[in-house]
């Protein structure tokens, strides 16, 4: 591995070339095999530096490096472009991550600019060739001394550059706010860096256990606790008593388990993978409500094996959702919480702006359709149907919620306002359905809509 040549916080010479100090050949390496190699950036980072000999202060540089650089990709993108004599596509893709990173160091880092191009060009002479650190070095200065003021035909353009999103997902905030300031709010919100968020499972850990590890309680949450530390250094994540969750997946999980009455009831997650959501819902159940039954059903065999670390294996099922009508059982409470372009998570997942298009989300809007017709299928006659987005785009959302409604005639919305708790009021939407905002509630753009079937219908 790359950052295994170089040893922490020094340089020193190799066949003529300086070696990179250790944090940015680690943050290097991530954003390789982000950008080519098709890993996660939050899954695949905390090996890396677990494999590191980096000390905290150097952990932290890396994660804002790299994730800050997968961001702002676009935006750099079009520095380069500007300073070349060819398509950026036809640059050895090594170079252009190091000056994206460089870019990133100059432009949104507080690092001084004589040291971030000089450690990008150490780096492309490392990495790639002495020839190439030439060209970073030139690119980078050329940047540097550019004083021309963008122009920009439109605000879409402005925005999609200046915040480095796609133009098609800065056009679906717009199509939601009809606002181009508060699309400039949400993009904004969308490239702050977030610490980590803990929930402590009822009945296996406590908000106070994880505090005494560092951190303060979650604002609006029952069991959060949001920290800066990294959440392997706990011991009840170490040991599966407690998870990593945002605010807004918690407050999701919440208002689910409000639905609950005072008859036993049976619980679905009918998406479950990796687990999060279903550990809380099993644990609170566990805890609160130990005769009702919990089932977690995930299509992937990975992630049902990630399901499976987090509550027991008997509970969890491997199948897709729509092969569940075959299924004699019925559920009294099923969440579809759908595969989605997960557009209301992208502060967290910096690489998924670049990896979802406009055909990702056709697709997506047929599967989650099926499993919504699918819910309908396996519900008790008074149950519950609640279905949940990581995506406030109108498709997946009020576009869902309305094409269900029409083919659904015997099923009607239920208004989610009894089931709040301390989701804050301004999430409510006129029609009873939740929709959270990275930039109102510091949280996932979380959706959440009931269904119910029609009272003249009810058996």
């Amino acid at each position: 591995m790359l950052a295994g040549h170089a040893s922490n916080r020094e340089t020193e010479l190799n066949k003529g070339r300086r070696i990179p100090v250790e944090s940015r050949l680690v943050a290097y390496n991530l954003i390789q095999q982000v950008n080519h190699e098709g890993a996660y950036a939050n899954l695949r980072l905390p090996s890396l530096l677990e494999a590191s000999k980096l000390d905290a202060r150097d952990r932290a540089f890396v994660t804002e490096l790299s994730y800050g650089t997968l961001r702002m990709q676009g935006k750099y993108d079009g520095y380069i472009a500007k300073h070349v004599d060819r398509d950026v596509g036809k640059i050895d893709p090594a170079v252009i991550d190091i000056l994206r990173m460089g870019l990133h160091e100059i432009l949104g880092m507080r690092t001084p600019e004589h040291a971030a191009v000089s450690q990008a060009v150490d780096m492309a002479k490392y990495l790639v060739g002495e020839s190439s650190g030439a060209f970073v070095n030139a690119i980078l200065r050329n940047v540097l001394r550019d004083e021309t003021t963008p122009v920009y035909e439109n605000d879409l353009d402005r925005l999609s550059h200046e915040y480095s999103h796609p133009k098609w997902i800065v056009s679906a905030f717009y199509d939601l706010v009809k606002d181009w300031n508060r699309v400039e709010s949400i993009l904004m919100s969308n490239n702050e860096a977030v610490a980590p968020q803990l929930v402590a499972w009822p009945g296996e850990s406590t908000t106070e256990e994880l505090m005494e590890g560092g951190g303060a309680l979650l604002s609006n949450t029952r069991y959060g606790v949001e920290t800066f530390q990294p959440p392997r250094e706990y011991l009840a994540v170490r040991e599966r008593r407690a998870g990593v969750q945002d605010r807004g997946s918690q407050l999701i999980g919440e208002t689910f388990l409000a639905t609950a009455t005072d008859q036993n009831l049976s619980w679905l997650d009918m998406c479950a993978g990796p687990g999060g959501k279903a550990a809380y819902i099993y644990y609170s159940l566990k805890a609160f409500r130990p005769d009702d039954q919990f089932t977690a059903n995930e299509v992937s065999e990975h992630r049902a094996a990630l399901v499976a670390q987090v509550i027991p294996s008997g509970n969890v099922r491997v199948g897709s959702g729509q092969s569940l009508v075959a299924n004699v059982e019925k559920f009294d409470r099923i969440m579809v919480d759908a595969p989605c372009t997960g557009l209301g998570a992208l502060r967290r997942r910096p690489e998924a702006r670049w990896r979802r298009s406009l055909q990702d989300l056709k697709e997506l809007v047929v599967i989650q359709r099926e499993l919504l017709d699918s819910a309908t299928q396996i519900l008790s006659g008074e149950g519950i149907i609640a279905y949940v987005t990581c995506s406030p785009h109108l498709a997946e959302t009020r576009l869902q919620v309305a094409d269900f409604l029409y083919r659904h005639k015997d099923f009607e919305l239920l208004s989610a306002k009894p089931f709040m708790g301390n989701i804050p009021s301004d999430a409510l939407a006129p029609d009873g359905t939740l929709q959270l905002w990275t930039d109102l509630h510091q949280s996932d753009s979380m959706f959440m809509a009931f269904f119910q079937r029609r009272v003249e219908s009810k058996d």
